[in-house]
């Protein structure tokens, strides 16, 4: 709508969710809600989160580029291309182009959450690889938190030539690590509750996927 020059009403905006909610998630029986929650609840919560973000969603003219933008860019000795996609691309008056990412969360972040982001640097790193290498690169987190009164917040940052070089290092190890197979599982994170590879995962750290592939 802001490509077409339009503002939506705060009322189209939860009429949209509530139809689109709806049309996915009503009536499945194959969701499995967290304590406390269903389709009900998590349709207020959708509501408030959009009005917190509609009522405080600073004002700007900067121009739609592109939206979901999906990207590919090659770094030196890597075999294989990054891919992705940038959920906003922006410019303002001055030419410097916004990248912003959007994002849920349970809480607030920190500074140095923002500023040590790793998916923000890939973007900045691709962005200069395929067009804007000479235009000044802004990055932004537009965030809506899941708190008991929701909020919504705007994480500004940017990054140096040292920043994509310390990445770009990173990656280079990570490659080399896949390349040997050097395959480490995380087996203390958060997400390890509801992944899809757990059971994988559990066989391969307790010495089952060896039995088999032994038979």
């Amino acid at each position: 709508e802001k490509m077409s020059g339009h503002r939506l009403l705060l009322k189209d905006i939860h009429q949209i969710f509530e139809t689109t909610w709806t049309k996915i998630a009503g009536d499945r029986t194959d969701i499995k809600y967290a304590a406390g929650k269903d389709f009900k609840v998590l349709f207020m919560l959708g509501k408030d989160l959009l009005s917190a973000w509609y009522n405080k969603l600073p004002e700007d003219d900067f121009r739609v580029l592109a939206i979901e933008e999906p990207f590919t860019c090659n770094l030196s000795d890597i075999p294989v291309p990054i891919i992705g996609a940038m959920d906003l691309v922006e410019e303002d008056d001055s030419g410097t182009v916004i990248i912003t990412d959007f994002k849920t969360s349970a809480r607030a972040y920190s500074i140095d959450e923002v500023d040590q982001n790793q998916q923000l640097t890939f973007y900045q790193i691709a962005a200069k690889k395929n067009g804007f290498a000479d235009r000044e690169i802004l990055l932004k987190f537009d965030t809506l938190i899941k708190t008991k009164i929701p909020k919504f917040e705007q994480y500004w940052t940017t990054r140096s030539d040292i920043d994509e070089r310390r990445l770009i290092t990173k990656v280079k190890q990570v490659w080399d690590g896949i390349s040997k197979q050097v395959y480490v599982p995380n087996d203390t994170s958060w997400k390890c509750k509801n992944c899809s590879y757990k059971k994988a995962c559990d066989e391969f750290l307790e010495g089952d996927h060896d039995k088999k592939n032994n038979r």
